[in-house]
């Protein structure tokens, strides 16, 4: 019995030391994070800083290099009435527009650089993706012009145009350049059409017109061209999103994009998706990314505040960078695009006191490298005349190539012809080339080019520098004989004075010899003459007469001389004048000279590219 009693006790007393060890487990369990401890069920998209080569980029205004006094048009359209180039910068102007080149900064002369053509509004304007020196633009009056602007700028209005496009029964809204063929237009209007032109001189069909798109049953609002060409984008009043082959005009997707009744924005990103910007039900604009394959739910979608503004997105593709901006607003926010899930990550923005009415933005091959400048913004004021250019840098600092911030990008030469492209159905991605400015390695042909682009660099700054020195050499000149003609014509000012001083010298006087009469009345009421004042006017007068005539001969004489001075200061005059055109003139041809001889350094330095 004892014998059992004590391995009942010992079996109790095991029991209760467990359920305590129990209850320390349990309670330290407690104090610890236990979902810190499992392992994910999957694999997460982001631990701890995200890795970016652009999360510290930053935007800064160039106020020494904006355009002043520019008469811009004050409407309400959401047109892109703003274009740049690296070597122009055209803004729309009612039913013209102007073209300033871009290093003529300051003060503009709006009547000298007008574009006239026009019978009303300009809405849209784009330059040639392949020639710099050509600029499309879309109008009020269902015409689209094309205009050949001249190597430095216009001098004078223009109103000769190169060709006009007519097929639209209402005004045009948009038109886009396609990336990678040469002379393909695309344009949209309020007729609810999309035509795809050819602008060659010699056209495909014997027509400017290759296919119409008649799919939208209402407004378009915005379009979009991928990177190929293969595929444009459109947004429209109806709330739909459309995704369209060109050459064919099938819809390949369709799909509602943002339910708010305001203008939507379209935009092509990489990796076949597309981003929407638009306003929600209760008017909150909104960004969403869609896959263009599929448009029945967007990837990712996000509310970015309750303004009224439209919003423009702008994408970078080499980049990877999106900026939107809000009309009416003076801030740009900026994301980076990645290919996995959320897809778009905040980076910044970038605030300013004025509004922006539109914004141009100029091609990656016009960028400063050195600075490390990755997208430039040209800013028109809303409420000034103003043109401000915004850029946005990435703080490096080295001042050598960055090459991970700058991939290669659009070059100036066209990867196909309109016939591969529509004809045959080729899809072409552009041809690249790279933003370095000066290549390491080198061949010998490259060398030789470098060497014959720096003599023409020595010769031209030879020539410019002898053009210069005469210019001032003539200038000193001219200012001498201006001072030599000042003191003649001074001289002979005094001369004159003191001939006339000493003729009024000369003169006799003649003694009154009558009582001093007191009282005036007297005199004049008589009006009687003495006996000397008698003689006087008998004897006297032939002596005045002969005075006068010597006075007034030598007044001929002294006004022939002073003839004779301004006939020969009209000469010199003119004389100045046609050397002064003589030396405008010649500037003018080694401008060209100039420009002609950049244009071969230009070509030299592609080939050596190439």
């Amino acid at each position: 019995m004892r014998g059992e009693q004590k391995d009942n006790i010992l079996s109790e007393k095991i029991l209760t030391a467990d359920v305590i060890a129990d209850d320390i487990k349990i309670n330290q369990k407690s104090l610890i994070d236990q979902s810190s401890c499992n392992k994910p069920e999957k694999k997460l998209w982001f631990r701890g800083v995200r890795p970016s080569k652009f999360r510290h980029v930053y935007g800064t205004s160039k106020k020494d290099c904006c355009y002043t006094d520019i008469s811009i048009h004050r409407n309400g359209k959401d047109g892109n009435i703003c274009a740049v180039n690296p070597l122009f910068l055209a803004i729309e102007a009612d039913a013209a527009f102007i073209v300033i080149p871009l290093n003529h900064t300051g003060r503009i002369d709006f009547l000298r650089c007008k574009v006239i053509g026009h019978s009303s509004t300009v809405f849209d304007l784009k330059w040639n993706p392949f020639n710099d020196y050509e600029i499309a633009s879309a109008s009020d009056d269902c015409t689209i012009k094309l205009w050949n602007i001249p190597a430095g700028g216009l001098l004078s209005c223009l109103s000769e145009y190169k060709a006009e496009l007519i097929g639209h029964r209402r005004k045009i809204t948009q038109i886009e350049w396609h990336p990678s063929c040469e002379n393909v237009l695309i344009s949209c209007g309020f007729d609810n059409l999309v035509i795809i032109w050819d602008v060659s001189p010699k056209p495909l069909n014997g027509n400017n017109i290759l296919k119409i798109i008649d799919c939208h049953q209402d407004q378009i609002y915005s379009l979009a061209i991928n990177r190929d060409g293969s595929l444009i984008a459109t947004t429209s009043k109806d709330k739909q999103l459309r995704v369209i082959e060109p050459r064919t005009g099938i819809v390949v997707a369709q799909g509602m994009c943002h339910n708010g009744t305001k203008c939507s924005k379209v935009v092509f990103l990489n990796d076949d998706k597309v981003l929407t910007t638009g306003f929600s039900k209760h008017s909150d604009r909104q960004y969403a990314i869609w896959n263009q394959h599929d448009l029945k739910k967007a990837l990712v979608a996000a509310d970015i505040d309750s303004a009224s503004g439209v919003i423009q997105p702008f994408f970078d593709y080499e980049t990877k960078t999106l900026y939107l901006c809000g009309k009416g607003e003076g801030t740009i926010r900026y994301y980076e695009i990645v290919d996995e899930a959320p897809y778009i990550y905040y980076l910044n923005q970038f605030i300013s006191g004025q509004p922006q009415k539109s914004l141009g933005w100029m091609p990656k091959r016009a960028l400063d490298v050195a600075s490390c400048e990755i997208f430039r913004f040209y800013k028109i004021h809303a409420n000034g005349n103003v043109v401000e250019p915004v850029s946005f840098s990435v703080p490096r600092k080295s001042s050598l190539f960055q090459a991970d911030i700058y991939p290669d990008t659009l070059s100036t030469k066209p990867a196909m012809t309109v016939y591969e492209w529509f004809t045959l159905g080729q899809n072409v991605k552009p041809i690249l080339m790279s933003m370095q400015r000066e290549p390491m390695m080198m061949t010998n042909k490259s060398i030789t080019n470098e060497r014959k682009a720096n003599l023409i660099n020595s010769q031209k700054n030879i020539t410019t520098n002898n053009i210069v020195t005469k210019v001032k050499d003539e200038e000193n000149k001219i200012r001498k004989q201006n001072e030599i003609i000042e003191t003649r014509v001074s001289k002979t000012v005094t001369d004159n004075n003191m001939i006339r001083k000493f003729a009024f010298l000369q003169e006799t006087v003649t003694p009154d010899y009558r009582e001093r009469i007191q009282n005036k009345e007297e005199k004049t009421n008589t009006n009687q003459s003495t006996k000397i004042q008698q003689l006087q006017s008998i004897f006297g007068g032939q002596q005045q007469t002969q005075q006068q005539q010597h006075v007034k001969e030598k007044d001929i004489d002294i006004i022939a001389i002073s003839d004779n001075a301004e006939k020969e200061l009209r000469k010199i005059i003119h004389q100045q004048t046609d050397e002064i055109k003589n030396l405008r003139n010649q500037l003018k041809t080694s401008d060209k000279r100039i420009r002609e001889l950049e244009f071969e350094v230009k070509k030299l330095r592609l080939e050596r590219h190439n």
